[in-house]
């Protein structure tokens, strides 16, 4: 049986290392085991590039959490869970995203598949991802008025036809 050589895989600290040798300025923590990387809007693509080159081949999911009333430095937080499955490692990257300019840029065009996550961020919360090839609403009719997951959204303000229920009136 022929030998193979193979370099080992990187420890998770390598392997994070060697990525945030491109943006310093980002923070890091250890959360349940998985790295957490809190990286502004301005490093993101930088960072994400980084990842994708080290081996994080997926982008598993995008999300957004709201802190009205909670954080008084940035309402929201976008959040990036990567996964390498070669490394057997996640990294989850947290974008603190101001109020008034609630914008990131797209990962589209290093993760084709942030597509959907990314149409349903910004029709859910209202944030925008710069470089998005169709930012448009996913989930929502077209002329809907607003996001509904922002805490600030008023609740049963709209009244909303749910399937196999009675009508409302």
């Amino acid at each position: 049986m022929p030998e193979h050589s193979a370099d080992p895989a990187p420890s998770g600290d390598q392997l994070l290392d060697s990525i945030l040798q491109s943006v310093p300025s980002a923070e890091t923590v250890r959360s349940l085991g998985d790295e957490v990387v809190r990286v502004s809007a301005s490093d993101l693509i930088g960072l994400v590039e980084e990842a994708r080159n080290g081996g994080f081949e997926m982008c598993v999911d995008i999300t957004v959490a709201d802190y009205l009333g909670i954080r008084t430095d940035h309402r929201f937080e976008v959040v990036i869970n990567l996964l390498s499955l070669q490394h057997n490692r996640r990294l989850r990257l947290l974008v603190p995203v101001g109020e008034d300019d609630p914008e990131v840029p797209s990962l589209v065009g290093i993760y084709p598949g942030a597509n959907l996550m990314e149409r349903e961020a910004y029709d859910m919360f209202g944030i925008r991802f710069a470089g998005h090839p169709d930012l448009t609403r996913i989930l929502m009719p077209d002329d809907w008025v607003g996001h509904p997951l922002r805490r600030d959204f008023e609740v049963g303000s709209v009244p909303v036809q749910f399937k196999a229920s009675p009508q409302v009136s």
